[in-house]
């Protein structure tokens, strides 16, 4: 039988010598977000790297008891790339998931991929910190005070964001292999901006903050939207923005994603920095 990669050169689709392409599998099927329209907009951004092959598992509504047999193939990816916020997996779905991501494989969480499975502890360790149903139990919040990422106990529910707005992301690991190249400061577009976000906070490492500003119903507080995390042997990217589709029309979204899916995958970027990235005074989107 032909491997997918022979198959792709006889196609045509690759010339002799070239990778062999990365597969990526989104998850989505519940989120109180429209995936629906979300996910063709990921995976496009993905495939036009010339890096990934895509394939989406989608899972049965919350209400259909088929969720038990829910059980992708995790194994067979690279890299796996969560769109989905939704009722918890079976037991043998999630002891798959977990020795997938420890034993090597790649997670990518897309903005409310955050909120999901506050009960399943794994999860919480593999994305670092969440939001929503969870509170002062599953960790402290993480932010960056003074020049550095800090961890802070004290107690309240995690999870908020105010009004939709374009703001600054800041980079704060420069050297990242995800953000090696990237302007230092850039204006994301028209988003929901996280805050309150708790949970283990361990191996974690903040990419970049924005600044939840009060006067657009925020903490006040230099808040993470871009985490790389170690969990056993994989690596997470963690990456809080991309509310809907027009926020991900952003170019700063659409290249951390190709970036930090492939870092996930790999554990390199080889991407340029693309020349209409946005800059610090205005929005670039695609």
């Amino acid at each position: 039988m032909k491997t997918l990669f022979a198959a792709l050169v006889l196609a045509g689709s690759l010339l002799p010598g070239q990778a062999e392409p990365l597969r990526a599998l989104i998850v989505d099927g519940q989120n109180n977000h429209d995936w629906k329209a979300t996910t063709p907009v990921l995976k496009k951004a993905l495939e036009e790297t010339g890096l990934f092959t895509v394939e989406v598992a989608t899972a049965p509504g919350e209400n259909n008891a088929s969720l038990a047999a829910f059980k992708p193939d995790f194994a067979k990816y690279k890299v796996i790339v969560m769109n989905y916020n939704g009722a918890m997996w079976s037991e043998a779905t999630r002891k798959a998931f977990e020795d997938y991501v420890s034993g090597g494989g790649g997670l990518v969480t897309v903005h409310a991929a955050d909120n999901s499975f506050a009960a399943w502890p794994a999860y919480n360790e593999m994305i670092a910190v969440g939001g929503w149903d969870r509170d002062e139990k599953s960790g402290p919040y993480l932010r960056w005070r003074e020049g550095k990422q800090v961890v802070d106990d004290k107690p309240g529910p995690a999870g908020h964001h105010g009004a939709q707005h374009e703001f600054l992301v800041v980079t704060r690991a420069p050297k990242h292999p995800i953000m090696a190249g990237l302007p230092a400061e850039w204006l994301h577009a028209k988003d929901e901006l996280y805050d309150f976000m708790r949970g283990p906070a361990k191996n974690a490492t903040i990419l970049a903050t924005a600044f939840a500003d009060p006067k657009q119903g925020g903490s006040g507080e230099n808040e993470p939207q871009l985490l790389a995390i170690s969990y056993g042997k994989g690596r997470v990217f963690h990456d809080m923005l991309g509310h809907g589709p027009e926020a991900m029309k952003c170019v700063g979204f659409i290249t951390t994603l190709q970036r930090g899916t492939e870092w996930a995958a790999t554990g390199k970027v080889t991407q340029k920095v693309p020349a209409d990235f946005p800059k610090a005074d205005a929005v670039s989107l695609r």
